[in-house]
């Protein structure tokens, strides 16, 4: 009975999400107020514009930055306000449906996987790093490990005990599980754009 209520009341996934939820909220916020001066002032250099290699207008400007019609920051505010509101209903001791934590998670990962599509755009294709999308990534894909952990080991996600067991002993390494994906991100950009040479 206790672990089912620790496993209710996940206050440090809680905690995570606000925090993740809040940061992600301010870059998505900053590349549409960049997006917005774009549009007032063809042509200008937005604020985080450092080098040729470092920049948000390449991004901002290129079609994928518009994937859905519209600037791709607005899906950030509204995506990152529904984790923070989320989060903090749980703090503040909401129980949530299978079917909740479910689509939830459904959420992320078409949030990790829009974030995987855009990375690779950004690396291989437009060939910068854009600051406020690299925060983005930054906390897009923790959120997306640790509530897929935890609903595993929860047992929301339907699968054999073992399976459920070891994705829920997982869960407590989900920084590392991170920190790989960070590497991983971070080698590709070194091969593709020797981003090393720039700094």
């Amino acid at each position: 009975m206790t672990q089912t209520r620790a496993r209710a009341t996940p206050i440090g996934l809680g905690l995570f999400l606000v925090l993740a939820g809040l940061v992600g909220l301010v870059a998505s916020f900053a590349l549409t107020i960049e997006k917005l001066n774009a549009l007032a002032s063809p042509g200008s250099e937005a604020g985080c514009d450092f080098s040729l290699l470092v920049q948000c207008t390449k991004n901002l400007e290129s079609a994928q930055g518009s994937t859905f019609g519209f600037p791709n920051p607005l899906i950030g505010i509204v995506g990152f306000t529904a984790m923070i509101v989320t989060a903090t209903a749980l703090l503040a001791g909401a129980r949530y449906a299978r079917w909740f934590w479910l689509t939830f998670n459904a959420g992320l990962l078409a949030a990790v996987l829009f974030v995987g599509y855009l990375i690779q755009t950004s690396i291989y294709f437009l060939g910068t790093l854009c600051p406020w999308c690299m925060v983005v990534w930054s906390v897009t894909i923790p959120a997306f490990i640790a509530v897929t952990l935890y609903n595993a080991g929860s047992g929301a996600i339907p699968l054999p005990a073992r399976l459920k067991r070891a994705l829920g002993e997982a869960y407590s390494w989900t920084p590392f599980i991170t920190l790989l994906c960070y590497i991983v991100i971070a080698v590709l950009a070194q091969l593709r754009l020797d981003v090393i040479r720039y700094l």
